[in-house]
């Protein structure tokens, strides 16, 4: 646990009882506050009091006297599209407003940090697309190069919750918009921008506020070094604001898909080829062609933006390149799953908006595409340039209908159902192909969550390699 520091003695609030606030509680706890805590939810309330937390209604009257800071938990709306009351009454009241991520970068620094010969140090990931599989690939070849590691944040653990990290140790973070829209201090030594499209828009007022609580990873504190994807006008934007000159090296800038010029720091890949630039020379070229685990161009950012992040922790070409080889990607986000008779099948789950599977679209030749669920706006329409690869589309759930009339001419088939779906596309694939989840759409209308849409399509296929 990271003990929170600053606060002992004095009265906090925490609102919202998931899995932050319940981390978040013990924290402060350990750190010697008087902790009152509080959920709009019953079953909530329930849970914690059967943690030991005793929950206390901070939305009567006089509840926030005396209150030191209202720690919020990332779910909860802090301005857009409407404040929670709790938080509309403490800004009134002049009472701090703060998160998790917030608390940890206040305490992260333990007094003996500044007799270590290595301190910890923090690389924290942010954007629209790409952010747990580049979290992931980082901590992956740290773990390889044998550097102590841990990840946590919008991935896995949350922050508050890893253990207090040990002489040369990297703590990798993703961090959500919604993360770091409130975060009152953010740190980190390296700070990692990954891309922007069009996300959240409700919960932050627009693109213009979206991105602003991105950028505030770069602005609140500003990190040692930035590593900036700059294929969207926003990434480029940011890139200048951060870099005192050209040839700033405390910015590296990233793309996927062209080529990246001028007297600064570069990495980019195209044609499968990752090409690191230094001052306008190149220092090395990687091959990610072949590397399974990082299918398509957004998988060859994502190596870009890790690898980036990793140069500027001090790790070498020749460290990197076999941990890039050896990732096999994040569970149902390109996901392979099994080779049978030649045909591969992949598992995108996580592809639950039209963007995202764009991306999953672009990254393999001749698919078999599974797609639908519960459409979102606009459905599938913005998909149109990128059906050449597909072959048919096998579709699921509520807007299968909807999304057929929305495919052109691209041959499909109703399944309704995934058993049906995979059962269908393995019977009409040939070596060579690829049946490929990536729904376009999220999963409410036949499963809880992705993961489970994902873990049905994998067991479907796992029948398949057993008939």
């Amino acid at each position: 646990m990271i003990v929170v520091q600053g606060f002992s003695g004095r009265r906090v609030g925490v609102l919202g009882l998931g899995r932050s606030g319940l981390a978040t509680v013990a924290a402060l706890a350990a750190g010697g506050a008087e902790v009152c805590a509080w959920d709009d939810s019953p079953e909530a309330r329930a849970r914690a009091e059967a943690a030991g937390i005793r929950p206390v209604d901070l939305t009567r009257q006089s509840a926030l006297d005396d209150l030191a800071t209202l720690v919020v938990s990332p779910g909860i709306p802090s301005l857009y599209p409407t404040p929670h009351p709790l938080i509309a009454a403490a800004c009134a009241a002049g009472v701090p407003v703060d998160n998790d991520v917030g608390l940890f970068f206040r305490s992260l620094g333990r007094g003996d940090w500044a007799a270590m010969d290595a301190p910890p140090r923090v690389i924290a990931v942010t954007g629209s697309n790409g952010k747990s599989t580049t979290t992931a690939l980082i901590a992956h070849i740290l773990r390889e190069a044998g550097r102590p590691v841990q990840m946590a944040g919008n991935i896995g653990t949350g922050v508050l919750s890893i253990d207090a990290p040990e002489e040369g140790a990297v703590i990798v973070l993703e961090l959500s918009s919604y993360q770091t829209e409130l975060a009152r201090a953010l740190t980190p030594d390296i700070a990692v921008f990954t891309n922007l499209t069009p996300d959240h828009l409700d919960r932050h007022g627009g693109l213009g506020g979206y991105f602003a609580a991105k950028r505030r990873l770069f602005a609140e504190g500003g990190p040692d070094r930035a590593v900036i994807g700059v294929d969207e006008p926003e990434g480029r934007y940011l890139a200048m604001q951060l870099a005192e000159a050209p040839e700033d090296m405390r910015v590296i800038r990233v793309s996927s898909g062209q080529k990246l010029s001028g007297r600064g720091w570069s990495v980019y890949a195209r044609r499968g080829f990752l090409s690191e630039w230094r001052g306008g020379r190149q220092v090395t070229s990687i091959d990610l062609r072949e590397m399974k685990g990082l299918p398509g161009a957004h998988n060859h950012q994502n190596a870009c933006a890790a690898y980036a992040a990793l140069r500027a922790l001090g790790l070498g070409p020749r460290q990197i390149e076999p941990a890039l080889g050896s990732f096999t990607g994040l569970p149902h986000r390109s996901q392979l799953v099994a080779e049978i008779g030649g045909v591969r099948f992949v598992n995108d789950s996580k592809a639950t908006n039209a963007d995202s599977a764009a991306r999953a679209l672009q990254a393999f030749p001749r698919i078999r595409w599974i797609a639908g669920g519960l459409g979102k706006e606009g459905g599938i329409v913005a998909l149109a340039p990128h059906l050449g690869n597909v072959i048919k589309a096998y579709l699921i759930g509520h807007s299968a209908r909807d999304f057929a009339l929305q495919l052109g001419g691209t041959a499909h088939e109703i399944c309704e159902t995934m058993d049906r779906a995979v059962a269908s596309a393995a019977a009409d694939a040939e070596a060579g192909e690829v049946v490929l989840l990536a729904p376009a759409a999220a999963s409410f209308d036949q499963y809880p969550d992705f993961e489970k849409r994902g873990e049905d399509f994998m067991a479907c296929v796992g029948a398949l390699a057993q008939a």
